[in-house]
């Protein structure tokens, strides 16, 4: 598919109808073992996996059970590593399966990682409650993902706990939507830690704008992890990851992928393939409507501040690496409502169009208040000292029709 742009990728890439006795569209392979043809093809079988030889999708000679491989899996990574332009792909049962799989691979007792922050409540909850009280690992927040002096002072910081095993980076943050330069941050962080026997292994979430919008590994990611629940999956009614990257790391995740029991299953690979298909145009929408949204509640009394990306000086850091980096701002960003968590509530009450829940990326439009939801573990100095306050609302702009979404905030505002 060399060559072929994003688009021409989600449709078919990874899929050959010739090998599927002629079916247009992917089968679903709804079994938890295969049946070997005999005594020699299970050895083989097992050979092949132990040896790291994962099958294709076509392939009825290397499928064992499931939990290590399946034949929508092979589908979906393949998909998902020619829309990344990765070497491979390791798919998971969920974006936070994917998230721990990587770092509870890659980090040992007494290393450091490096991140941007704010960052997604799960990724900080396993970073500071799980793997820095357990494991002696000690997470580094970078104060400014932009500027090349607060990324060096956070890199000195963490290799003076230990080594740098992983940089973490989530541009677009969760919630506020801020752009991290992927390329300063790398090179700093390998600069920094360039006489450590282990590289540090650097990760994009990519969730916010995923593979139509941004490519990561093309600005210096080691991997590119998505949680395909949101943009891929995109109609709130599934779960699902995936990392992307070089094969020498992501063979490694497999592996660890099927002894932690993270993989994705058969169905939910299925429903993914469909939905990437049109992960473009809704993306597209989507971001078109966000455009829209930002600007009147960026206009409206009630409002003291709004995150989108668009909104940035073309002339500023952020408005010259949204052009380098990225193809869009994308449909999630947050925004400040006067008055505080009383004044959030009275305006979430209110909405009729949105619907509030967490998680973003599906059709249709969703709110919520992330201090008490989404960021509601982090403890509220972190949360204030990242941006986060109790006026803050994230708002994941969905594909409905844009009058209709500004009417349901307009109104919901004159109750805030």
């Amino acid at each position: 598919m060399a060559g072929r742009r994003v688009e021409t990728i989600a449709v078919g890439h990874g899929y050959d109808p010739a090998r599927h006795n002629g079916a247009a569209k992917p089968p679903v392979y709804m079994s938890s073992t295969f049946v070997y043809r005999d005594a020699a093809h299970a050895r083989s079988a097992h050979e092949g996996y132990a040896a790291g030889r994962a099958p294709d999708s076509g392939d009825a000679e290397g499928y064992i059970y499931a939990r290590l491989d399946h034949p929508n899996l092979q589908m979906l990574q393949a998909r998902m590593a020619a829309l990344d332009g990765a070497e491979a792909c390791a798919a998971f049962g969920s974006g936070m399966a994917a998230v721990a799989t990587a770092l509870l691979s890659l980090v040992r007792p007494g290393d450091s990682v490096l991140h941007t922050s704010p960052l997604y409540g799960g990724t900080d909850g396993l970073l500071t409650g799980v793997m820095a009280p357990e494991l002696g690992v000690r997470p580094v927040a970078i104060a400014d993902a932009l500027d090349e002096g607060s990324v060096r002072e956070a890199a000195a910081g963490a290799l003076a706990h230990g080594p740098l095993a992983a940089v973490w980076i989530e541009t677009p943050s969760n919630p506020l939507a801020g752009l991290a330069d992927i390329a300063l941050i790398a090179r700093v962080a390998r600069e920094a830690a360039a006489g450590q026997a282990r590289p540090p292994v650097v990760i994009v979430d990519n969730t916010f704008l995923g593979p139509t919008l941004q490519a990561p590994l093309r600005h210096g990611a080691d991997l590119c992890m998505t949680s395909l629940t949101k943009y891929a999956g995109g109609h709130s009614d599934l779960l699902g990851g995936a990392i992307s990257g070089a094969t020498a790391l992501v063979e490694p995740l497999r592996k660890r992928r099927t002894l932690m029991g993270t993989h994705l299953d058969p169905h939910g690979s299925w429903l993914l393939l469909r939905s990437i298909e049109t992960m473009g145009l809704r993306v597209e929408r989507a971001g078109q409507n966000a455009a829209t949204v930002a600007r009147f509640l960026a206009a409206h009394p009630k409002v003291s501040r709004v995150t989108w990306a668009g909104f940035a000086d073309p002339a500023s850091p952020a408005g010259a690496l949204l052009r380098r980096q990225c193809d869009g701002a994308g449909p999630t960003f947050a925004f400040d409502v006067a008055g505080g968590e009383a004044s959030c509530f009275r305006l979430l009450d209110a909405l009729r169009v949105f619907r509030l829940a967490v998680s973003l990326g599906g059709t249709e439009s969703l709110i919520c208040h992330p201090a008490t939801t989404t960021h509601f573990s982090v403890p509220p100095e972190r949360r204030a000292a990242a941006g986060v306050t109790d006026g803050t609302i994230r708002i994941s702009v969905g594909i409905e029709h844009e009058a209709d979404l500004i009417e349901d905030l307009a109104q919901a505002l004159e109750k805030a």
